[in-house]
């Protein structure tokens, strides 16, 4: 479980209400908006004149994550990213969350507690507020429900549906990191499983094994879009694969999209390790997911002000929908794009 053997405190000796309070005694506030958090039947919200934006997500274990390979304070700082990505992706800033805890008994509150830095962490790095949450009794292992609120201005906030024929596309930086790292520990797991004395092999990996453990949320590209003037026309954060969001933007927008493949951004060492795994690098970025960056389109007037940001990549352009959803290859091919990204409902290919 990542934690001290040598200590091992039952959850059952503090109890629920004593389990909270040990968790959440050193929580700080960091948002005006924040009235009161924790200590009562109901935090108190003041949004000061702006939208209130709402996100949940549902992290269970052997779905979204595996223990053998994820560090509990990861898990704990990711659970939270996940969830500040989606208000980052309505061009909105993230300013508070509750947590909801479902554990076995195999948990003890050492290994709670490694969670709660890992989530305390990305609330002091995001400056987002811990205000409430519940704990409960799980059979099936460990889930973690996360929902955080965010703030924007009315006229700030970005949908899905807002992109038009001619519009650029755009990610704001490189993609199949995270699905690299994961080929990486599903690889070292089997491996270990057949052979627990041995070493993993893991040197050079840095980066992919980051962007699949403790991802970051591109809040900053909120603040950007400001510095600039840019307001994009859609967006959404890149979780389940660049496929598989265009096709979402497309869908809402009602629109096509020309991509192209020589423009989609891939790290070196993601690239290396698809090839390494007998893979198409591009596969990796249209259908790996857990990115966590932001997909978006702009007008084709604000590509002035975009094309010196390095934080901001153009792969294509949106067409009317009658010419559908297409990757242009290194070769100058046009082919249909087909979304195999993740569907956390059925666990199914999409098409």
């Amino acid at each position: 479980m990542f934690e001290d053997r040598t200590k091992r405190t039952e959850v059952s000796s503090l109890g629920e209400f004593g389990l909270i309070d040990y968790l959440t005694k050193d929580i700080n506030l960091f948002n005006d908006s924040t009235e009161y958090g924790i200590g009562d039947d109901a935090a108190v919200i003041n949004p000061q004149g702006k939208k209130v934006l709402i996100s949940t997500d549902l992290l269970v274990e052997g779905v979204h994550f595996d223990l053998t390979y994820s560090p509990l304070k990861h898990l704990g700082y990711k659970s939270v990213i996940v969830n500040l990505s989606d208000i980052a992706a309505m061009n909105a800033i993230p300013t508070q969350i509750t947590v909801s805890l479902a554990l076995s008994n195999r948990f003890s509150v050492e290994a709670i507690e490694e969670i709660y830095k890992g989530i305390k962490l990305a609330c002091k790095q995001y400056n987002v507020d811990l205000i409430g949450g519940d704990t409960t009794t799980s059979k099936s292992g460990l889930m973690i429900s996360i929902t955080v609120l965010g703030l924007a201005e009315e006229k700030d906030i970005v949908y899905r549906k807002g992109a038009k024929a001619g519009d650029l596309l755009c990610v704001s930086g490189d993609l199949g990191a995270a699905y690299a790292g994961l080929l990486v520990m599903e690889r070292e797991k089997s491996e270990f499983i057949a052979n627990p004395n041995m070493q993993p092999q893991l040197e050079g990996l840095d980066y992919i094994l980051e962007r699949l453990l403790k991802p970051e949320a591109r809040v900053d590209m909120v603040n950007i879009f400001k510095e600039i003037g840019v307001k994009p026309t859609s967006m959404m954060d890149i979780s389940d694969g660049l496929g598989s969001e265009i096709k979402h933007i497309c869908k809402q927008s009602d629109v096509g999209c020309s991509v192209y493949e020589d423009k989609i951004p891939i790290d070196q060492q993601a690239w290396d390790m698809a090839r390494e795994f007998k893979m198409d690098p591009t596969n990796l970025t249209l259908n790996g997911g857990e990115d966590y960056e932001l997909l978006f389109t702009i007008s084709q007037d604000d590509y002035e002000k975009v094309k010196g940001v390095n934080e901001i990549i153009i792969i294509g352009y949106m067409t009317e929908p009658e010419a559908g959803i297409n990757l242009i290859t290194k070769n100058n091919v046009s082919a249909p794009i087909k979304a195999q990204g993740w569907d956390g409902l059925v666990d199914s290919n999409e098409e």
